[in-house]
């Protein structure tokens, strides 16, 4: 019976500390993601866009190309701004038809 209690107590301070262990200090989590940008990235190499924004920062655009690597682009090139004015009227006239 100690044994049980024993190994209960050793798999939970395990699990708390590999928990805490891989947390992100306050700092970290709020840092800029983008540190520079690039202005000229094909957009038939962009598999996905992540838009992010934290209280230290800016509005940042992270694109993740089709070769896995991630650039951060400048949210005020021509065809990223179309593009995000396009997606806020496709989001409006949805919001109309419901």
């Amino acid at each position: 019976m100690d044994l049980k209690v024993i190994v209960v107590a050793a798999l939970i301070t395990v699990t708390m500390y590999g928990f805490v262990s891989q947390a992100k200090p306050i700092s970290l989590v709020e840092r800029c993601w983008c540190r520079s940008t690039v202005n000229t990235v094909p957009q038939r190499n962009i598999r996905e866009l992540k838009f992010v924004h934290t209280p230290n920062c800016h509005f940042q655009v992270i694109a993740k190309l089709k070769n896995n690597k991630e650039v951060c682009i400048n949210p005020e090139t021509k065809w990223l701004q179309q593009y995000l004015k396009n997606a806020l009227e496709k989001m409006k006239k949805a919001k109309q038809a419901n």
